[in-house]
């Protein structure tokens, strides 16, 4: 049974950082590309950043690229995310999936596995 487990969410100022963890069980973590997404309510789920499965390769949204840093521990099956600079946009809940292919991608149908997410608060 996959299980993905979030955690590091938040209330925070604007300006401010924040980091999210996600572990994984269950799964052959070294072989699956991880990625982050965001969600507001009455919206869609957005990608955020991508990792592949050997952390050499990482992609971002343009809303976030210069901001947030996604990494990778396959010792440890966790997966991280640095927000820096958040601003009120950044505000929403967080989700960390996983696919079950070792390439990145931002297409949300290429995850399989899913968290349960966190919630991200980012006050002016």
């Amino acid at each position: 049974q996959v299980q993905l487990v979030e955690s590091g969410g938040g209330l925070v100022q604007a300006g401010n950082s924040l980091k999210l963890s996600c572990a994984a069980s269950g799964l052959t973590f070294s072989n699956a590309a991880m990625a982050w997404f965001r969600q507001v309510a009455g919206k869609e789920r957005e990608f955020v950043a991508t990792i592949n499965s050997n952390g050499r390769s990482t992609y971002y949204s343009d809303s976030v690229k210069g901001r947030f840093t996604i990494f990778r521990n396959n010792a440890k099956s966790t997966v991280l995310l640095e927000m820096n600079s958040l601003k009120p946009a950044d505000t929403a809940v967080y989700y960390c999936a996983a696919s079950v292919r070792p390439i990145a991608t931002s297409i949300r149908e290429s995850y399989i596995y899913w968290g349960q997410g966190t919630q991200v608060t980012v006050s002016s």
